[in-house]
């Protein structure tokens, strides 16, 4: 396939002249198609219904240790779903507080506590000049979301194929005491797929930042989430790695079950030390008298253990995989050679990050939605939705029906294409 860049005026304008016609077609097919978020489709969610039959009217809740399920109590969640949680993302139940059915909800309750009572006895953070966050990029919108809300000013971080650029963070968080903390998705992360590497993780554990009250937030929200049974990623444990470094109260580790069991019906949980668990529970007590007790009885009872959880994810992979295979397959034949756009492909998680020429990811998510594809908004992977370069697109594959992500996948395809073929004939 020959290089647009080295085509001449006169061919990218015909080529361009096939490609309207085609986008016309779409145009006029009144679609309404969603690669925006990454939900589950209605087949994934399907899946997990058996668990609503585990626990009825007539069931016995009373948990291991004999809490009544049904009543107060239990501020930091029952001892096997502390288990359950602490065996999916390889930690111990000690390090384990569960809360109600949202990590996002956690991450801010952390970062609200922060600002309003400070870290394990250091300055509350709304009374210092200035707090900063640093942000590896492209990254999820949400975390940058959190801290854009209180106010923190969040600094750029570059990504690598192995993780964050390690030099950086060391340097940036060893220099300045006003950077209180790093966002991560350190497996299949959200939208490229990177998995950390174990240099990276041992880098992290081993970080000496110059505040005290530094902490990494590690959203291991795709832990489990593989799309392969022969082919998976496998990342340190931060928490034995920070307790090896001598840093064992450096990280909150963030989790749930949120595209295992059902989204905003699942169990989430933050994994730390001992040390900060302690910090924590003495918020919970005044926040709360306890989660839902019987929801994480439930999801106990219906997955058993870790192998439980993994058999329910190699159902789910089974359901997505075709989707990225469909449309990294679309991305090979249509727009490998080009080179208009690079891609990774993930062996997990829930994106695929594709990296448009510099100043079209606007352009090309415009052009998709005038045709009935809803995108993530451009610059949605950056803090303040600001892409620098104005390349990264984010794409969630796993909603729409396969016949639908077919479509949805010719039509961005396209997009990238009369986008691309506009911008390089600018500067012919």
């Amino acid at each position: 396939m020959q290089s647009y860049q080295q085509m001449s005026k006169e061919e990218l304008c015909k080529i361009k002249e096939g490609l309207e016609k085609e986008y016309a077609k779409f145009q006029g097919m009144g679609l309404s198609l969603n690669m925006a978020r990454g939900k589950p489709s209605a087949e994934q969610l399907d899946l997990t219904m058996p668990m609503l039959d585990t626990i009825n009217s007539s069931s016995e809740l009373v948990a291991e240790d004999g809490t009544d399920c049904r009543n107060y109590g239990g501020v930091d969640g029952l001892p096997e779903a502390k288990k359950l949680i602490a065996d999916m993302v390889g930690s111990t139940p000690e390090h384990v507080i569960v809360y109600g059915n949202s990590s996002l909800n956690i991450m801010y309750d952390t970062v609200s506590r922060s600002f309003t009572h400070g870290v394990m006895g250091n300055t509350p953070w709304c009374k210092l000049d200035k707090v900063k966050f640093l942000c590896p990029v492209p990254g999820y919108d949400r975390h940058f979301g959190v801290t854009e809300y209180f106010g923190v000013e969040m600094v750029n971080v570059p990504m690598t194929a192995e993780g964050p650029d390690m030099d950086l963070v060391e340097k940036l968080v060893s220099e300045d005491e006003s950077i209180k903390g790093i966002w991560c998705v350190p497996k299949y992360s959200n939208p490229q797929g990177v998995v950390y590497s174990d240099e990276t993780v041992r880098r992290f554990a081993a970080l000496k930042p110059a505040a005290k009250d530094f902490r990494i937030y590690w959203d291991n929200a795709y832990a489990v989430h593989h799309l392969f049974e022969d082919d998976q990623a496998e990342i340190l444990d931060i928490i034995t790695e920070c307790e090896k470094a001598g840093n064992p109260d450096m990280v909150y580790e963030f989790c749930s079950t949120s595209k295992i069991s059902f989204p905003g019906s699942g169990v989430a949980a933050v994994v730390t030390s001992e040390a900060n668990v302690a910090d924590i529970k003495k918020q919970m007590t005044n926040q709360t008298i306890g989660h839902d007790k019987i929801n994480q009885l439930r999801h106990v009872r219906y997955f058993k253990n870790k192998d439980g959880i993994m058999q329910q994810m190699m159902k789910q992979a089974a359901i997505i995989r075709p989707k990225f295979e469909l449309m990294l397959k679309k991305f090979d034949e249509e727009l490998k050679g080009l080179e208009i756009g690079t891609w990774i492909e993930p062996k997990g998680g829930y994106f695929i990050g594709f990296d448009a020429l510099e100043g079209c990811a606007k352009a090309i998510v415009a052009k998709c939605g005038e045709a009935g594809v809803a995108m993530t908004p451009a610059g949605a992977p950056f803090p303040y939705h600001n892409d620098p370069k104005d390349s990264v697109i984010r794409i969630a594959p796993t909603f729409p029906t396969l016949d639908e992500l077919e479509t949805a996948t010719e039509i961005f395809i396209l997009c990238v294409k009369l986008v691309s073929i506009d911008k390089i004939l600018e500067n012919k």
